[in-house]
């Protein structure tokens, strides 16, 4: 069987549950996730990601429900599976003991990659993940950040389709998250399929093509990235460049046309005005501001950020669980 071709979306999740005795950790959830692309999936803790990432790789069987990698059920052909997927848990795993570059080469062996090939992909991805430094610095004697890198570089040994992602980043600085992220969209334009988990919201804005939320086991938005930005945005801001230095009377003034809006002065010719409901709100505000007298000279309107709009997607899911479980 080549699961390289078959069906017709990489991960195909339709209408799953999962249950740990009485407790419903994963409640019908149902999405599909395209090849080549990087799917978020993010949530609070113990909204049920571990469970669907266990579900996914094969370790635990759904409930109920179908699930399917490379057009195949899960349970029916979990070894071949496994075969084509990499997966990167939030728990520390390695060889304690061995070197960098050994613990990069025996994973390329217990995948069977030839040792000439092993080698030349064990030296790149030790320049990838700059590991250059520490390519003969056992395990146990490296940083939480270095392990880190060595544990995601080492799933590259291997040939997959499809990545398992469940925070990579925890441990890293900026400068190494960067560099791995970037690294991951290489990699998706060459092919793979990423099923990225985060509570970096900027690194999700970042990588996601696509991303669910989840929260108690209930999907509770998915949608692409820019569209779930502007459809649950809720609020926005503007900032305007005006043709004169902002004074004490012009923001008196701007004041009294806008009520209770917050303003800001970054600057001596810039005003910040928000937060705005919607973009009526946003034209009556520069009207009544023109109508002041007040020139402008440009007008910026503030996206939301990935955060404002996952906790505001939080916040109206818990108050409208709160209003049923009153019911």
């Amino acid at each position: 069987m080549d699961l390289n071709t078959q069906g017709e979306h990489c991960i195909s999740v339709s209408n799953l549950s999962h249950y740990y005795s009485s407790f419903k950790a994963i409640d019908k959830i149902s999405f599909n996730v395209e090849y080549g692309k990087v799917f978020g999936f993010l949530g609070p803790n113990g909204a049920g990601k571990t469970t669907m990432i266990k579900v996914l790789t094969t370790l635990i069987p759904p409930s109920s429900g179908s699930v399917k990698i490379f057009g195949r059920d899960v349970v029916k052909f979990s070894s071949e599976i496994r075969d084509r997927i990499g997966v990167v848990l939030q728990q520390p795993s390695a060889e304690v003991g061995l070197t960098v570059k050994q613990s990069l080469e025996l994973y390329g062996f217990l995948w069977n990659v030839p040792s000439s090939e092993r080698k030349k992909r064990a030296n790149q991805l030790i320049e990838d993940f700059d590991l250059k430094t520490i390519q003969n610095i056992r395990y146990d004697e490296l940083s939480q950040g270095q392990r880190r890198r060595l544990q995601v570089a080492r799933e590259f040994m291997h040939d997959m389709r499809l990545l398992f992602l469940d925070e990579p980043t925890v441990g890293l600085d900026v400068t190494s998250r960067r560099n791995l992220l970037d690294y991951v969209k290489q990699q998706v334009k060459d092919g793979l399929t990423v099923f990225f988990t985060t509570h970096i919201m900027e690194e999700a804005e970042y990588l996601c093509d696509e991303i669910a939320i989840i929260n108690n086991g209930t999907l509770i938005a998915l949608d692409q990235t820019e569209d779930l930005k502007k459809k649950y945005s809720g609020v926005k801001g503007i900032e305007l460049k005006l043709s004169n230095p902002v004074t004490l009377d012009v923001l008196s003034l701007i004041r009294s046309r806008i009520g209770s809006l917050s303003i800001e002065v970054p600057d001596p010719e810039s005003v910040k005005i928000g937060p705005l409901e919607d973009t009526k709100t946003i034209f009556k505000a520069l009207e009544l501001l023109s109508d002041a007298g007040i020139e402008i000279k440009n007008i910026a309107i503030t996206p939301p950020t990935l955060e404002e709009v996952f906790l505001n997607i939080l916040e109206g899911h818990d108050n409208n669980t709160f209003k049923k479980n009153k019911e």
